[in-house]
């Protein structure tokens, strides 16, 4: 038995946050470790003692083990914990922690080399009779072999990095001319992503299932599993909606997955947290997909379904504690999380950044998340920004719960999938538990975001009207509501949404002098009676409907969320400046991030989709193509340069 009296948390944001409130119920003494991006984030105040360890980029910060260890030898830490994502399934990170004499809360250094690689795990998984998918496992990595291997399994087939997870280095290849490409795509995400390019192929199984059962090793040779949790709903190989339990499991499927990952588990004498992947097709069989040597960021429902901590459960293993139990507690109820991001999905789910003005979530569900007031959201590091989680007695109870969570949940300044989900969980099919790995291209339509309609437009401009009389009224305190000294003509406003749309907005005070008249669209709307508490605006309209929204304006640029909808406004100046021209055939980052290839030169022509410029930002590459045949007439970029979105890349004309 071991006393751990001080964990160094190598890891940033909500997963930082999460591990160090446990070490903190448990007695246990904090350090967190910084880079320069994140000197004043919630989880470095958190922490009882932080470190700086360098500049943004991860790989000059958080991937930086001699850097993490100094820390730990600086303030006197005798554990890492690694969280999730980073150096966490990395070997040679937890050979290092040993060797230097400190507590690894994770599985020993050779169990991660076994399963760590999917390649390795494939091979295990088979010799413990495991089923599996067909593939290629194989050592040799040329190109040739890769070729004649796809070739051998057809097509579509699943190219994936051996090493990593998250869905980097994966691409779905259907058929042989996209291979070359694919595997040069994946293999560039793994080598920045895991410093490992190591690829492997699996026959591509249509629409499955993406089931997942926990597991827990202690070192007195006991594993027992903690039951399942679905992810199946995903964008890009990435999970988005997880839940426990699985509405596709009944007990006898539930029982022989739960019996393979276990026997897998003691196959490798597994010792910590680790999560072994299934994916299950149309007809119920189940297939082994690779293992997590980690905490998973789902892990969140199974501590609601089952009672347990895990993070203390990882801890009191580390400790060298027996687990104390042959079998899981018993599921209860069901819990449903949902993964909040910086990013756009009505852009094919491009990252955003920017600085979050609010960030309030409603109690009646469990957030973790490592943002504030006032972060900023930049391209150093994943969109995810943390995770809301739900639970109640049904499936269905737990789905409403947190949807109406995420309409009142309050985060301006920033575009995020928010709503997205929101619509997810109402989706008939999500409540149905129709689900596969590509419900969201399935049901692609229905889940996209509609335009707001003129009310909804009013209830936002009413809104922001009466939030500015409000915030005037503090040096006018005996005017009217709407009061100006030339009451002939109404006070003019105008605001845009989008792109394209502009609303223009005229308000005076009534007759009276009680309320006040705003016109909007050809409609006057009366409101009798207006209240602000805060960024709370409510009003009432002459029609006796009361409504509330939440108002947020930096500058020109306001935020309203009314009935679960966020608006953006604009208001516009009245004497407006000559805007920047549109460029002919100019093509703009969709994205802010890292110029990392430059496939083309000025004079160079160039087919229709054919790759110009690739941009990377928070762990993801985004490749910007010719809309048309053309010559490249100008470049404006180089690689290694930072670009704000909407930056001019290249112009491309006939």
């Amino acid at each position: 038995m071991r006393t751990l009296h001080k964990v160094l948390v190598a890891n940033r944001g909500e997963i930082a946050l999460r591990v160090m409130r446990t070490c903190r119920a448990m007695g246990i003494a904090t350090v967190a470790v910084y880079s320069d991006a994140d000197a004043d984030a919630p989880f470095v105040r958190f922490a009882d003692e932080a470190v700086r360890i360098g500049p943004p980029p991860a790989r000059e910060s958080y991937l930086v083990i001699n850097a993490l260890l100094d820390a730990a030898r600086k303030t006197g830490a005798d554990a890492i914990h690694p969280g999730y994502g980073f150096l966490s399934e990395n070997a040679a990170f937890a050979e290092a922690v040993t060797d230097a004499h400190l507590v690894f809360i994770g599985p020993p250094a050779h169990v991660i080399a076994k399963l760590g690689s999917k390649q390795q795990a494939k091979r295990i998984a088979q010799a413990a009779h495991v089923p599996t998918v067909p593939g290629y496992e194989g050592d040799d990595q040329s190109q040739a072999a890769l070729l004649a291997a796809a070739k051998s399994i057809g097509y579509p087939l699943l190219v994936k990095a051996s090493a990593g997870g998250g869905g980097k280095g994966m691409r779905v290849v259907r058929g042989e001319g996209e291979l070359a490409e694919s595997l040069e795509r994946a293999r560039g995400e793994a080598k920045s992503a895991f410093g490992d390019d190591t690829l492997l192929l699996e026959r591509y199984i249509d629409r499955p299932r993406h089931i997942e059962i926990q597991i827990l090793g202690d070192t007195h040779r006991n594993v027992v599993h903690l039951w399942e949790r679905e992810c199946s709903i995903q964008r890009r190989h990435q999970k988005v909606v997880e839940e426990a339990p699985s509405v596709a499991l009944d007990a006898q499927k539930r029982a022989a997955m739960g019996k393979a990952a276990v026997e897998l588990g003691v196959a490798v004498g597994y010792i910590g947290a680790g999560t072994v992947e299934f994916i299950a097709d149309q007809q119920g069989n189940f297939y082994f997909l690779e293992v997590n040597t980690r905490l998973q960021v789902e892990h969140p429902v199974t501590e609601l379904t089952t009672g347990l901590d895990l993070v203390r459960e990882q801890i009191r293993i580390a400790r060298g504690e027996h687990l104390g139990y042959t079998e899981a507690p018993p599921q209860k109820g069901a819990a449903i999380e949902v993964r909040l991001c910086a990013e756009d999905p009505e852009k094919d789910y491009l990252p955003t950044t920017g600085t979050l003005h609010a960030v309030d979530i409603p109690p009646t569900i469990r957030a973790d998340v490592g943002i504030v007031a006032g972060t900023e959201i930049g391209i150093h590091y994943d969109s995810m920004l943390g995770k809301l989680i739900s639970y109640a007695p049904t499936r269905r109870e737990a789905a409403q719960v947190l949807k109406t969570a995420l309409d009142h949940t309050w985060l301006p300044g920033l575009v995020t999938n928010r709503e997205h989900l929101a619509r997810i969980l109402a989706h008939p099919a999500f409540l149905s538990g129709e689900l596969d790995t590509h419900f969201l291209e399935h049901h692609a339509g229905e889940l996209a975001a509609r335009q707001p309609g003129l009310d909804q437009l009013r209830v936002a401009a009413v809104a922001l009207v009466v939030h500015g009389i409000a915030a005037r009224r503090p040096a006018q305190p005996l005017a009217p509501p709407g009061w100006r000294n030339v009451p002939v003509a109404d006070q003019q406003l105008v605001y845009t949404h989008g792109e394209d749309r502009e609303l223009a907005v005229g308000y005076r005070p009534t007759a009276d002098g009680t309320g006040v008249a705003i016109s909007i669209g050809g409609k006057v709307t009366t409101v009798t009676r207006f209240g602000v508490d805060g960024d709370t605006v409510w009003f009432v309209a002459d029609d006796g409907h009361r409504r509330t929204a939440r108002v947020c304006v930096r500058g020109a640029k306001a935020w309203v969320l009314s009935e679960g909808q966020m608006l953006a406004l604009v208001e516009q100046p009245r004497f407006p400046e000559l805007g920047a021209r549109h460029v002919a055939g100019g093509l703009v980052a969709p994205m802010p991030g890292k110029v990392v290839k430059v496939l083309v030169g000025e004079g160079q022509e160039v087919a229709q989709g054919a790759p110009l410029v690739v941009l990377e930002a928070m762990k993801m590459e985004h490749t910007v193509r010719a809309p048309a045949a053309g010559t490249v007439r100008a470049l404006h970029v180089a690689v290694g340069e930072q670009v704000d979105a909407d930056r001019l890349l290249a112009v491309v004309t006939a």
